[in-house]
């Protein structure tokens, strides 16, 4: 078998191929087509693959719409060998930092498209977690104020408070007043008060108290000898002669007008009897009420236990404030024998009886043209300035009964820290402060002395030492602690035009013990006079207002609870009678 040289063609025309070549045979004879694709391509070229059958397809797609002769193209082997031989001849620097990139995270921030699912469903749980613990804070919250709506009141302590007078079932209310409509109160006094009598004597303040300190504390000393009288408004003599002379409209004394002044500040129940005699308004307390206790950290954070056997129980520390207050009173005069008196004696002490000083000062105020308001005012001792001129002075005392539980330790913070313990009072005894300031402005005293006395050991209540004793004047001191004459003012006009449409018969004010509200009830004109006790009514029994425009819905009371800021309920102790001395 020869070799096959093959078809050389031949040009007639002139020199090279001819136009048309001929076509070469294939194996077997075959003659090849024209149709077979031909690149031209100079010495020079690299020659690459002849056919490509490995070639992939950018998308499954794309091998559909390829034509079959798309394995015979060059074109782009060739491009790209000669794009591959061009790069390597040269190499280029970037002058850019890379991109940095946080070592730590999820993976799936990094990752491509597929993963996005996976990033929403991450997002949309994290946001479900983030709206389940605000639901439960919400929950925490609404269930606090629906069980005590005062700062203080914890768990099952609201079913254990009390009104601090039994509810008999033939009371009826006929109003029920939110503290919110208090604080918005306003009413001005032009008129300076008018001292109609002034009765009583008092000694002069010792000056030497004012420089006791910790380290130089003096122990309390006891004055069971001398008599303090609580006496209510219609048993006052002086009283029952003003209101025959008709000198005013309405009567009451300076712990009655501070209470009612102080009102939105109280958490304690409390009560004070009205009765409307003619067109006069008398405010009594009855015998034994707690508003002749002194109440011991009302407003505080923490609740105080009821159990009258603990001595730091809020029952056994209203007693012992109490003692505390009436001896520190007396123990901070020059007892020489030598009293400032006035116009007549104590109306309240016989002959035989010491009484401890005060002095009682019958003072008037002009609300409008038809209302004027007469109040026993007391101040406990007297002073004299530096220019000479007579000063009155009221005598009031703090007590600390546990460091642990206030949480400052007064024998080693008076001295460095007087603000700190002064805030924490004023925080702990908002109420009771407040009352005492607004007692000091009735009485027009120029001066008001607080006396910090605490207990020569935590676990002993009947030794106590004075630490120290700081002065205020009344002013200034209801500026410091917010309290605004003006409003005082305004709560005791409400509570006056409010009774005083009301007929002729005795009624009761009663602060709430579990809401920050005041109700009134009409009781029959021989209550609180005879010793028959009756078991109070339950809340959802008791005998509401006839017209739907004085009373308001339990959605609005728990809308009023909800908004008064924060406080403690407890209920108060068992006061002492009222004209007795008070001895430990």
């Amino acid at each position: 078998m020869g070799f096959d040289v093959g078809v050389v063609p031949f040009n007639p025309d002139g020199w090279g191929p001819p136009e048309t070549p001929a076509a070469p045979p294939l194996l077997g004879g075959a003659v090849a087509t024209a149709s077979i694709p031909f690149a031209p391509f100079s010495r020079s070229d690299k020659l690459g693959r002849i056919a490509d059958w490995t070639r992939n397809p950018g998308h499954p797609g794309a091998h559909a719409a390829a034509s079959r002769d798309s394995i015979f193209d060059f074109s782009s082997t060739d491009d790209s060998l000669a794009a591959a031989a061009e790069d390597s001849s040269f190499s280029l620097v970037d002058a850019k930092p890379p991109p940095r990139h946080p070592r730590f995270g999820p993976k799936w921030r990094f990752n491509q498209r597929p993963q996005l699912p996976q990033r929403r469903d991450e997002e949309v749980e994290a946001k479900r977690r983030e709206a389940e613990k605000e639901r439960a804070r919400r929950e925490r919250h609404y269930q606090n104020h629906r069980s005590h709506h005062h700062q203080g009141f914890r768990g099952n302590q609201a079913s254990q408070a009390k009104p601090s007078v039994d509810i008999q079932p033939d009371w009826t209310m006929l109003e029920q007043i939110p503290f919110a409509n208090f604080t918005k109160l306003s009413f001005a006094v032009n008129d300076q008060p008018e001292d109609l009598l002034v009765c009583g004597a008092v000694e002069s303040y010792d000056r030497t108290y004012d420089r006791v300190n910790p380290k130089t504390q003096r122990r309390l000393e006891r004055f069971k000898n001398r008599h303090f009288f609580k006496i209510t408004t219609t048993d006052d003599p002086i009283i029952r002669r003003l209101a025959e002379e008709d000198k005013a409209t309405v009567f009451a004394t300076d712990a009655i007008l501070a209470a009612l002044m102080c009102t939105p500040r109280s958490i304690l129940s409390w009560d004070i009897v009205v009765q409307r005699v003619g067109n006069k308004l008398f405010f009594d307390k009855r015998d034994g009420a707690q508003l002749d206790l002194l109440t011991v950290n009302e407003t505080a954070q923490e609740q105080l236990p009821e159990n009258k056997d603990d001595i730091n129980s809020a029952p056994s520390l209203a007693v012992e404030a109490t003692y505390i207050n009436q001896n520190f009173s007396q123990q901070v005069l020059v007892r020489d024998g030598e009293k400032v008196t006035f116009d007549e004696p104590n109306p309240f002490a016989t002959e035989n009886e010491e009484a401890a000083s005060v002095c009682y000062r019958y003072r008037r105020w002009k609300l409008d043209d038809s209302i004027s308001i007469i109040a026993r005012c007391e101040v406990h001792a007297a002073s004299v300035d530096p220019s000479g001129a007579r000063q009155f002075l009221t005598l009031n005392a703090l007590n600390e009964f546990d460091p642990k539980i206030t949480g400052v330790d007064w024998k080693q913070k008076l001295e460095s820290q007087r603000g700190a313990v002064l805030a924490t009072e004023l925080k702990n005894n908002a109420n009771k402060l407040a009352r005492w300031t607004a007692q000091a402005l009735l009485s027009g005293a120029d001066m008001m002395k607080l006396g910090y006395v605490s207990r020569v050991q935590p676990r002993d209540h009947f030794n106590h030492s004075i630490l120290t004793v700081m002065g205020y004047k009344p002013r200034d001191f209801a500026t410091q602690i917010n309290l605004n004459t003006a409003n005082m003012w305004g709560i005791v006009k409400s509570l006056v035009d409010i009774c005083m449409k009301f007929e002729e018969g005795k009624y009761v004010l009663v602060k709430d013990p579990a809401k920050p509200q005041l109700r009134i009830y009409q009781v029959p004109n021989d209550a609180f006079e005879n010793d028959y006790v009756e078991e109070p009514l339950p809340e959802e029994e008791q005998v509401r207002p006839a017209t739907d425009d004085v009373d308001l819905t339990a959605e609005e009371m728990d809308a009023a609870a909800e908004a008064e800021e924060n406080k403690a309920a407890t209920p108060g102790g068992q006061g002492e009678k009222s004209a007795e001395p008070t001895v430990a």
